[in-house]
């Protein structure tokens, strides 16, 4: 049953700042409408959601957990202290805040397999988005997949594989030799194919990874592109022949994962046939490198302008200004947090089914299984993509698929990292610590069963508090989730070496490059112009109308 929820505990001035970004429409339309005053306004708003909470650089990073010194056999007691290498070694994970080992010893703590019904559906129903389509949690899932991402060969999950950049790295690869690996260079051009769906008309994808699917023989052009996912249950033999050769190797993974990239794959084609026609005496390099740097740009104002403002439910409309920002104390080098992590698991905001085709489909058999983006092709996937909403980000709403493979295991690595109650990031992001159950949630059985699991506030884990909380008004995530992407968000994006000022310019993108950036804001720009020309024009967004 759905109560009132306690606000005593959300801060007075969290409360003023969402009453008045959340009303008064038409002055905020005022406001935005005279630029100079709107990027006074946008310039302090931004400010004020980053500086919620300690900027960079983080005191700790993952090392501090590493039990035996880097490069060495020497073993070390975990320690929670800054060090000179804690502060610059990148390939370690950073933290916010330092380990907790008291919390994690397991004695305040429910097992793991008992909060499963945390995030089971109850009564197996679904609540779906009011705000949202599934082409948000495809779009997440995406573009965090590029820069989030932890080392799975290392047993104690501390270290990551990142470049720590928003940086396409599931289109262009991680390093210049899976870059090279993609290339035609010819034109400045990715390698691609062109595919026939259904109706028999023609739309270019990337490359086949596999030469013989069966035998799980890669294609000798492909050679060291990465490391294949050895799972046979999630790449059988009917689905492997149909597998691209992408940036990262968890790229095929979903039909919304692979529809984005192949998106990026086709503009940045296009943008070369754009720079060529423009500026015929460049050579392949040229092109291929103005025109990645022309589609990171445009891949970050569209996560600026169309994505975060799809999150927040303000009435101020929050735009990219790279150059109002430089002297920032938060303006420093880019290093993903565990945290960042943690607060984009949105596992709930995928149902258990979806219309594909106009028929209810499972999850499921959208894993790994490119034919049904080919038989579809690209505008009609993504317009029915967009043509049904997502679900409700939080507790009891992840599919059961989901509840083992990935909500329990994030509990489980949560607490080998000893990371801090929810409480601790409460008070570390400007909320009140909360006392009572009901200032978490309003929703009565998500009260009882946390208390019931965990019997005090204080005993809360960060993995599940930020997704006990309450969705506001208007909004799309809880708000220390919320809180929380403010900081790695936008300084994470604002901090990219492409907006710098000195480097955000024509003379980096060209002329012509320069005003296909001004002029793409949304991810609906990039999808019509990148289909067959006898195609309609689709109908693209993250928000339900």
């Amino acid at each position: 049953m759905a109560g009132k929820r306690d606000t005593s505990k959300d801060g007075l001035d969290n409360k003023i700042q969402t009453f008045v970004l959340t009303n008064f429409k038409g002055v905020w339309k005022f406001v935005q409408s005279n630029q100079s005053l709107a990027r006074k306004v946008n310039k302090t708003l931004i400010n004020s959601l980053i500086y919620k909470i300690p900027t960079r650089p983080n005191p700790y990073s993952m090392m501090t957990l590493d039990e035996q010194i880097p490069d060495t056999n020497i073993q070390k007691k975990t320690d929670t202290y800054t060090s000179w290498e804690s502060l610059n070694d990148r390939t370690y994970i950073g933290r916010h805040l330092p380990p907790d080992p008291k919390l994690n010893s397991q004695k305040n703590l429910p097992k793991v397999e008992d909060l499963a019904i945390l995030f089971r559906k109850r009564d197996g129903k679904t609540i779906y988005s009011s705000k949202s389509t599934m082409l948000f949690p495809y779009w997440v899932q995406w573009f965090t997949d590029s820069f989030l991402r932890i080392d799975h060969n290392q047993g104690h999950k501390l270290k990551n594989t990142s470049n720590h950049e928003i940086d396409l790295c599931n289109v262009y690869g991680l390093t210049r030799k899976q870059t090279h690996l993609l290339r035609t260079f010819q034109g400045g051009k990715f390698k691609t194919q062109k595919l026939k769906r259904q109706d028999g008309i023609e739309e270019e994808y990337p490359l086949f990874y596999y030469a013989d699917p069966a035998q799980g023989k890669v294609d000798p052009q492909f050679n060291g592109l990465y490391e294949p996912v050895n799972d046979e249950k999630r790449q059988p033999p009917d689905k492997k022949q149909y597998l691209f050769a992408m940036g990262v190797e968890r790229a095929n993974v979903q039909i919304g994962y692979v529809m984005l990239n192949t998106l990026c794959i086709r503009e940045h084609n296009r943008l070369c046939d754009e720079l060529v026609r423009s500026y015929p005496d460049w050579d392949d390099e040229r092109l291929f490198q103005t025109a990645r740097n022309i589609l990171m740009a445009i891949i970050l104002n569209i996560i600026m302008e169309e994505f975060i403002n799809h999150i927040t439910p303000y009435h101020f409309k929050l735009f990219a200004d790279p150059a109002a920002f430089t002297k920032e104390s938060w303006y420093r080098p880019n290093w993903m947090t565990i945290e960042f992590d943690f607060v984009y698991r949105w596992h709930s905001s995928i149902p258990d089914t979806f219309k594909y085709d106009g028929k209810p489909t499972h999850i499921a058999a959208s894993l790994w299984n490119n034919k049904m983006f080919i038989d579809k092709g690209l505008g009609a996937l993504m317009e029915e993509t967009c043509s049904q909403p997502g679900t409700r980000i939080g507790l009891f709403n992840t599919p059961d698929i989901l509840v083992e493979l990935t909500e329990l295991p994030s509990i489980r690595l949560g607490r080998q990292l000893q990371l801090a109650s929810y409480n601790d990031y409460r008070e570390m992001c400007g909320f009140p610590r909360v006392t009572k159950f009901e200032q978490i949630t309003g929703d009565e059985f998500a009260q009882e069963k946390l208390k019931e699991l965990y019997g005090d506030v204080d005993n809360i884990e960060f993995y599940v508090g930020i997704y006990a909380e309450e969705v506001r008004k208007n909004s799309t995530i809880p708000p220390l989730v919320a809180r929380l992407i403010g900081i790695d968000a936008f300084s994470e994006a604002l901090n990219n070496p492409l907006l710098s000022p000195n480097i955000f310019n024509k003379d980096t993108f060209s002329p012509v490059g320069w005003e296909i950036i001004q002029n793409t804001k949304t991810v609906s720009d990039l999808v019509n112009r990148n289909v067959p020309p006898s195609d309609k024009k689709y109908k693209v967004t993250f928000d339900l109308q």
